[in-house]
C-alpha cells in the first residue's frame, strides 16, 4: 500500500464516515420527526379559531418592538381548526390568476397576498405525468405559507388609520396576471386613504410590488411600510448534513445569515433582528425559496421570528422600513420584490445583476464557495456540450485528474522510488534489530542519500477533499442536477441508486432501507457495489501492508466505503467509481514508464489462491 493510496483513502474515508455519522445519528431521526410532527399536525387539530391577526392592531407586547411601528404578527392562536384541503382553502377568498411560462396559482383579494404558487416545470417525482411542485399555500390549508405586503400604523399614534389587514378585501382591475400584464389592487378604506397594489411578474420566480398610499383626508399620515413571508410547520428537511434549510438572508453589516429554526426558538422572545438598509431575507429549502426583496436604498428592521409549538409552531421573516409621512393631498408609494420559485443558478445571478446583493447565496454553496461555483460551473458547461450530466461528471473527472496529473506524477514516481530502496530499508531493519533510534536516524540518512519524500503522496491527497467536497455540494444543491438522467436505472443523479442488492434488485417487495435502526445503512445499489470493487483492484495495485493492524484496517476499507456511499447521491458514486478506474491506468503507466513492476496482477491471483493444507 504506497503512501498516496493511503493518504488519500484515510483522508477520504474518514471525510464520508463523518458525513454519514451525521447524517444516521441527527439528519436521518430528525427527518423522521419531521415527517411524523407534518402527518399528526394534518390528523389531529384542536377545533377553535382565532381570526387572523391584523398588523395594524397588534399586542401590547409587540408594540414595543423597534422600530417605532407595530409589527407584522404570524397568526399563531393557541389553538388551530382540522386543516381543509388547499383547493377549500384557496374557495375560502375571491382570486386573481396567476399564469406565466414558469409558475401558475393565483392572488388573493382578501388580504392582497401572494399565497398560491406553483412550479410549472418542477414535478414531485421524475415521472413528468407527477404533480407539478406546489411552493405557496394559503392560510387555513394543511401547509401554510405565504407572502404579502402592506402598511402598519406608528405604537405612538392614539387615534391610528384605518389600513388594510388580512380580512381585508381588495378590487382587482383585471382577472389575470402575466408576463408584461401588471395586477393592480385598490382598497378604500372610506377615511380618506386609498391604496393601490400594483404587482408585475416576469417570466422566471420574481414579483414586483409597488403598495402607494393617496391621501384625501385633511390631517397627514404616518406609515410604516412592511413586508413579511410566513408559513405553518417546519420544513421538510432533505436531510443533509452539508445542507442549509431554514431561514437566509443578506442584511446590512451583519451579510449572509443562514439560521436553522431551532435557533431562532431560542433567541430572546424567539426573534432574531437586524438593522440594515436594504438587503434580502426569507425562507430556503433544498431547492425552493420564498424571499422578500425590500427597496435596496430604505433603511429597515429586519426579523426572523417563531411562534407557537407542537404543531402548530410558525415562522416568519418579516421587514418593517422607515416611515412615510403623507400630508393631505399627497401621495406615497414604495417599490419591493418577492421571489418564490425554483434556486435555478442563472435565475439568480440574473437578479443579483438587477442590484439584489449576493442573492446567488440563496443556495448553499459552503465554506468552498471558490471551487463549488466553478465545479458547477464546468459541468453545466459540459452538460451542454455533452447532452448529460451523468457524462459531464465523468469528463470534468478526467479534467480533475488532469490538473493534478503533475503532483500525482511526482506521487507515484516517489512510490516507486520508495519500492526501489525496499531491499535496503529491510537490510536497515535486519542491521538493528530493535533498536527504534538507530534505525530511524540511518533510514532518514537513506532517504536524503536517495532523494526519496516517504511523504510525497500526501499533498495531491489534502488538495482532492476539497474537489470530492465541491462536487458532493454540487450534487445535493443544485436544482440543474435534480431529476438528471443517466443511463440504465439512474433516473436521478442527485438521488442514491434505486436499485438494492439486499431485495435481490427488486425482485423481493420490500424497501430495506425502512427497517428501524440500521435501514439507513442497507442502500446497497449496483453503482456502489462497482464502486466498492473499483477501490479493492486499486488497493490491490501495491503489496499488502505489513503491519497486521494496518492491513485488516485496509482490507475492510472498500466494504466500509461501499455502504458508506450506498445513500449518497448517485452521481457522486459514479464520480468516485470512474476516478477509482483512472487512477488504476494512470498509475500502470507511471509505473511501467519508471520501470516497476506492477503487482496488481500478481496480487489479485494471491488473493484467489487458496493455500494447501499441510
Amino acid at each position: 500500500m504506497n503512501e498516496y493510496t493511503k493518504n488519500v483513502l484515510i483522508a477520504a474515508g474518514l471525510s464520508m464516515l463523518a458525513i454519514a455519522g451525521w447524517d444516521y445519528f441527527y439528519a436521518f431521526p430528525k427527518l423522521e420527526q419531521q415527517q411524523k410532527e407534518a402527518q399528526l399536525a394534518q390528523q389531529q387539530r384542536p377545533a377553535a379559531q382565532k381570526p387572523a391577526a391584523k398588523p395594524a392592531d397588534q399586542s401590547a407586547a409587540d408594540k414595543a418592538a423597534p422600530p417605532a411601528a407595530r409589527q407584522p404578527q404570524q397568526n399563531v392562536a393557541a389553538a388551530r381548526p382540522a386543516p381543509k384541503t388547499r383547493e377549500a382553502a384557496l374557495a375560502e377568498s375571491k382570486r386573481v390568476s396567476i399564469d406565466t411560462p414558469s409558475i401558475s396559482g393565483s392572488i388573493a383579494l382578501k388580504g392582497g397576498r401572494i399565497d398560491d404558487v406553483s412550479l410549472k416545470n418542477y414535478h414531485e417525482t421524475v415521472d413528468p405525468t407527477s404533480p407539478i411542485i406546489v411552493l405557496l399555500s394559503p392560510e387555513g390549508a394543511p401547509q401554510p405559507y405565504y407572502a404579502e405586503s402592506g402598511f402598519l400604523a406608528s405604537d405612538k399614534d392614539t387615534a391610528p388609520p384605518a389600513l388594510p389587514t388580512s380580512e381585508s378585501l381588495w378590487s382587482a382591475d383585471h382577472d389575470q396576471l402575466a408576463v408584461g400584464q401588471p395586477l393592480t389592487l385598490s382598497f378604500d378604506n372610506g377615511q380618506g386613504l386609498v391604496f393601490k397594489r400594483k404587482i408585475a411578474v416576469d417570466d422566471q420566480y420574481m414579483f414586483s410590488v409597488t403598495d402607494s398610499v393617496e391621501n384625501h383626508g385633511q390631517s397627514p399620515v404616518t406609515i410604516y411600510p412592511y413586508l413579511r413571508v410566513s408559513r405553518i410547520g417546519a420544513l421538510q428537511s432533505a436531510g443533509y448534513a452539508a445542507l442549509h434549510e431554514g431561514f437566509v438572508g443578506v442584511l446590512g453589516e451583519a451579510g449572509l445569515q443562514e439560521l436553522k429554526f431551532e435557533k431562532v426558538e431560542k433567541e430572546p422572545h424567539a426573534t432574531k433582528s437586524f438593522e440594515a438598509t436594504g438587503g434580502w431575507l426569507g425562507f430556503t429549502e433544498k431547492y425552493w425559496a420564498a424571499v422578500l426583496v425590500p427597496q435596496q436604498d430604505r433603511p429597515l428592521v429586519a426579523r426572523f421570528s417563531a411562534s407557537g409549538a407542537g404543531t402548530t409552531k410558525a415562522y416568519q421573516a418579516d421587514t418593517v422600513e422607515a416611515p412615510l409621512t403623507i400630508a393631505p393631498g399627497a401621495s406615497a408609494s414604495v417599490a419591493s420584490r418577492i421571489f418564490a420559485g425554483a434556486k435555478v443558478v442563472d435565475t439568480l445571478d440574473a437578479y443579483e445583476g438587477q442590484g439584489i446583493k449576493l442573492f446567488d447565496r440563496l443556495i448553499d454553496w459552503g465554506w468552498f464557495y471558490f471551487l463549488t461555483r466553478p465545479m458547477f460551473r464546468i459541468i453545466d458547461s459540459l452538460f451542454h456540450v455533452l447532452g448529460n450530466f451523468g457524462l459531464a461528471i465523468l469528463a470534468v473527472t478526467v479534467l480533475v485528474k488532469i490538473a493534478f496529473l503533475p503532483l500525482a506524477n511526482k506521487s507515484y514516481l516517489a512510490v516507486a522510488k520508495m519500492k526501489e530502496i525496499q531491499p535496503k530499508i529491510q537490510a536497515l531493519k535486519e542491521k538493528y534489530g530493535s533498536d527504534k533510534q538507530a534505525m530511524s536516524r540511518e533510514q532518514m540518512e537513506l532517504f536524503r542519500r536517495e532523494k526519496v519524500n516517504p511523504a510525497g503522496g500526501c499533498l495531491p491527497a489534502l488538495l482532492q477533499i476539497p474537489v470530492f467536497f465541491s462536487l458532493y455540494k454540487v450534487l445535493i444543491i443544485t436544482i440543474e442536477m435534480r431529476h438528471a438522467p443517466f443511463y440504465g436505472w439512474i433516473k436521478d443523479l442527485s438521488a442514491p441508486d434505486p436499485t438494492n442488492i439486499f431485495n435481490l434488485f427488486g425482485l423481493i417487495p420490500f424497501d430495506p432501507t425502512h427497517i428501524p435502526v440500521f435501514g439507513s445503512f442497507l442502500w446497497l445499489g449496483v453503482w456502489p457495489l462497482v464502486m466498492g470493487v473499483s477501490m479493492w483492484v486499486q488497493m490491490k495495485m501495491n503489496p499488502e501492508p505489513t503491519d497486521e493492524i494496518q492491513k485488516m484496517a485496509f482490507g475492510w476499507m472498500p466494504v466500509i466505503f461501499t455502504f458508506s456511499l450506498g445513500s449518497f447521491a448517485s452521481g457522486l458514486v459514479i464520480y468516485w467509481t470512474w476516478n477509482n478506474v483512472l487512477s488504476v491506468a494512470q498509475q500502470w503507466v507511471i509505473m511501467k514508464r519508471a520501470g516497476v513492476k506492477f503487482e496488481l496482477w500478481d496480487n489479485l491471483k494471491k488473493t484467489f489462491t487458496f493455500k494447501k493444507a499441510a
